[in-house]
Formats: C-alpha cells, structure tokens, sequence
C-alpha cells in the first residue's frame, strides 16, 4: 500500500534515471495522467502510454536521454501528506530561476508554476522537476 502515489511516482522516474533504463511503468491514476502529461509537454520525458499489466492498467513512461544523460537532472516532492504546501497565484515558487518547473495543483487542474501565473490561480505545490 502507497501512502503517497506521487511521491512513489517520482521515486520510481529517479531510480529509472539512476539505472539508465528507458522506461518506467507506475501505477495509473488521473493525477498522475496529468503529472505525465507535463513533463512530455516540457520536454523531460519522451513519450507515455496506458498499457495494461494483467488485472491492472499502468503508466509507461519512456524516459529521454540526451548524449547518455538524462533530460531531468532532479525530482523533488515538495508538498507531503504530513505537511501540505500552498502557495497563492503572487507567490508561486521558480524552480532554479526559470530553469525548472513546479508543477501545481489548482483549481483549474495540475499545471506548471507558468500556466498557473498566466491564469491567476495559486494551489499546493507537488513537485519541482529540473
């Protein structure tokens, strides 16, 4: 049993990446969808698909390296069960100056710390991905 799905998410990408795989599969859900769905639409990640493993449905993610390193340099869960972390829309955090990404959750979906500025919302704070 998984206290924390995205925590496991980004745990499973970072030993991917550390044992130069090309693929990763994690359990499905429809915040991990959009999680996944970021990180292909910034660039850190090549490819993902819905495949079924028997009884389950999961998430094949096809990692992206370039010259035999990987695109994403760190993952970082920042917003935890134990501690939740919020930030309104004038706050929201920039990962390594502009360089990185945090992903939000908000109101109006999980979207990066961009999106969420441009459409004036705040929300907690997942991730940070660079």
């Amino acid at each position: 049993m998984v206290n924390d799905p995205i925590a496991d998410m980004l745990t499973r990408i970072r030993n991917a990446i550390g044992a130069k795989h090309e693929v990763v599969e994690v359990s499905i859900s429809n915040e991990k969808l959009a999680i996944a769905q970021i990180l292909l639409n910034e660039g850190y990640i090549a490819n993902f698909e819905i495949v079924n493993s028997g009884n389950f449905k999961n998430i094949k993610i096809t990692l992206k390296y370039m010259d035999n390193e990987s695109v994403i340099s760190g993952l970082k869960r920042i917003s935890k069960p134990g501690l939740r972390v919020y930030a309104p829309c004038d706050k929201l955090p920039k990962v390594i100056s502009g360089l990185g990404i945090a992903i939000i959750s908000t109101n109006k979906g999980i979207l990066t710390d961009k999106q969420a500025r441009e459409k004036g919302v705040g929300g907690e704070v997942l991730a940070y991905v660079w």
